[in-house]
């Protein structure tokens, strides 16, 4: 869907970066809206505000995170079972 100038939501071409927030034990957080390109070459879009890609995968909808990280994250360290 192309941008349209009176569409505050989307922004231009030509409109400021996105802030991706990288978090040491969670998800990346996306100011959205966003189209994520998937492995196998399909497209997944979001128009929320803000989305939380998973870095984990484990989220049972990836790439969209669900908080499954929390559940192995509780441990101490910072071995491959905490990091996501």
């Amino acid at each position: 869907m192309p941008n349209s100038p009176s569409d505050p939501a989307r922004p231009s071409d030509s409109g400021s970066p996105r802030r991706i927030r990288v978090q040491r034990r969670g998800p990346m957080l996306v100011e959205g809206p966003v189209e994520v390109e998937l492995e196998d070459g399909t497209t997944v879009s979001s128009d929320r505000f803000r989305v939380a890609l998973c870095t984990c995968r484990r989220s049972r909808r990836f790439p969209w995170c669900d908080t499954s990280h929390r559940a192995r994250s509780s441990g101490t360290g910072d071995g491959p079972a905490a990091a996501g």
